[in-house]
């Protein structure tokens, strides 16, 4: 009998593998070229995304029954194009929402304890020299903290700050009547204003490119410190170097940025009051693995011919259903 084939944009946990294999051949793209993409889609009938698909991919992946995205944000789908083309795509919303949420925790107490800076006077000064820093640190109880986009992320870390630190959570997000009880939801320039903290988790959308700009820059308090978990875009990255640089923001740390990988004379990797990561909030061991086995599963679900858990362009199921009447049925 004929066996489907699902396409591995980049390589995955072996979990996941195992259970692809159970009824797949599984190919994995030698390189994420948009023309090997392309012609590795040609043979494909089931894609699992974790670099960029050219926006025409579906132009030549005829036999495709379905798209799923190795993460929760969408940016690397061509999604109005998948929608035309009746593709139904799924993402993996939450998966990794606990080692996000730790993430933005880490980088708080980072910035708060000041420990970069500490590590890196102690290796390079003597001991007194890193003491002193630790009597400009500060402790996050009793602060206020903004959080911008209150999803699976958003709301983890705030029941964190909450409950475990005793700050104040302020949230941001397009309905502000459906917030968590411990969070008052404020408009995005009154927790620019309130906020000793901004944790930014929110996608990237029309609504969201820009949206700490230096108009809201200078609504923030003095010494104000921000951890951006969410796509780079959606600050003003020249604002923010600008604003560390002269001391008027505190700190930040930056997880994801507008080019990524992150250009080597990018201004960001001059600021000593900046921490850098490589776009690896949500990897931990066991985030990888809940995202290997729950992507491998939802790839199985379409290639049956079944709905997916985490459906994102519901519409198009029943063109779907018409568009692959007469391929291979799969069990």
């Amino acid at each position: 009998m004929t066996r489907p084939t699902v396409l591995l944009t980049n390589p995955i946990g072996r979990e996941g593998v195992e259970i692809l294999e159970t009824m797949a051949n599984v190919v994995t793209a030698p390189d994420v070229k948009p023309q090997t993409l392309r012609d590795c889609a040609r043979e494909a009938d089931a894609i699992l995304v974790r670099a960029n698909l050219p926006e025409d991919i579906f132009e030549v992946a005829t036999r495709l029954r379905g798209v799923v995205r190795y993460a929760v944000g969408l940016d690397m789908i061509p999604m109005q194009a998948a929608t035309a083309h009746a593709i139904p795509v799924a993402n993996m919303p939450g998966v990794n929402a606990e080692s996000v949420a730790e993430y933005v925790m880490s980088a708080l107490l980072l910035m708060t304890r000041r420990m970069h800076l500490i590590n890196q006077t102690l290796r390079s000064q003597d001991w007194n020299a890193a003491r002193a820093l630790g009597e400009t640190s500060s402790e996050l109880m009793g602060r206020t903290i903004g959080v911008i986009g209150v999803g699976n992320i958003g709301s983890r870390v705030g029941e964190i700050c909450h409950a475990g630190f005793r700050i104040k959570v302020l949230g941001h997000q397009r309905r502000l009547d459906a917030l968590p009880a411990f969070m008052r939801g404020v408009d995005i320039d009154t927790l620019c204003r309130e906020a000793d903290f901004i944790a930014m988790c929110c996608p990237l959308t029309d609504a969201t490119r820009n949206l700490i700009n230096p108009d809201r820059i200078a609504l923030m308090k003095r010494g104000a410190c921000l951890v951006n978990v969410s796509r780079g875009p959606v600050w003003d990255e020249m604002a923010i170097a600008a604003a560390l640089g002269d001391g008027r923001l505190g700190g930040a740390v930056c997880d994801v940025y507008a080019e990524q990988p992150l250009r080597r004379d990018h201004p960001f990797l001059k600021l000593d009051n900046m921490v850098l990561t490589a776009h690896m909030g949500g990897l931990t061991t066991e985030s990888m693995k809940r995202l290997s086995i729950g992507s491998a599963q939802e790839v199985v679900r379409l290639l049956r011919d079944e709905k997916p858990v985490n459906f994102v362009n519901r519409e198009v199921w029943d063109k779907h259903l018409e568009r692959i009447r007469g391929f291979p049925v799969y069990r």
